[in-house]
């Protein structure tokens, strides 16, 4: 009884460090995990930068529910870049993972830049949306320069 009770304990310990890669049961739900929260940032990220660049109506509300969801949804995906999912449907670079902290970096950068246009958007000033803008789409371009395939593959 007492081996069954350590058993127990034993996996129940193990359980509890295993790595992010234990939260998606195949590589590819990783892959289609990260893309949906790409998918679904970008989308909200385009919402300000459209009224931004004056290609549709700036709505301060709206600017500001935007601006929220995508610096929210930046904060997800870069647990899905785990071991594996370097294959398959994704247009993630070997680079990556060869380059673990800088691409770290680069996610906390466009972090840093997606609260500041949040905080630029509860000015109700287009003119300080405009001017956070412009660092947080380059924040997002340069890793996508450096880190994102052209077409998926």
């Amino acid at each position: 009884m007492k081996k069954l009770m350590w058993a127990a304990a034993a996996v129940a310990g193990l359980s509890t460090a295993l790595p992010a890669a234990a939260q998606f049961a195949k590589p590819e739900d990783a892959i289609k995990y990260r893309r949906a929260v790409m998918t679904v940032l970008g989308n909200h990220f385009g919402r300000v930068g459209a009224m931004a660049q004056g290609k549709a109506p700036y709505d301060p509300r709206l600017a500001a529910e935007n601006a929220d969801i995508a610096m929210s949804m930046a904060k997800l995906p870069f647990i899905a870049f785990v071991e594996g999912t370097d294959k398959g449907e994704t247009r993630a670079k070997p680079e990556i993972w060869a380059e673990g902290e800088k691409f770290k970096a680069s996610a906390q950068k466009m972090q840093e830049e997606l609260t500041k246009l949040s905080a630029a958007t509860k000015t109700g000033n287009l003119e300080n949306i405009k001017a956070a803008f412009g660092p947080t789409g380059q924040s997002c371009k340069g890793c996508h320069d450096k880190y994102r395939k052209d077409e998926a593959k």
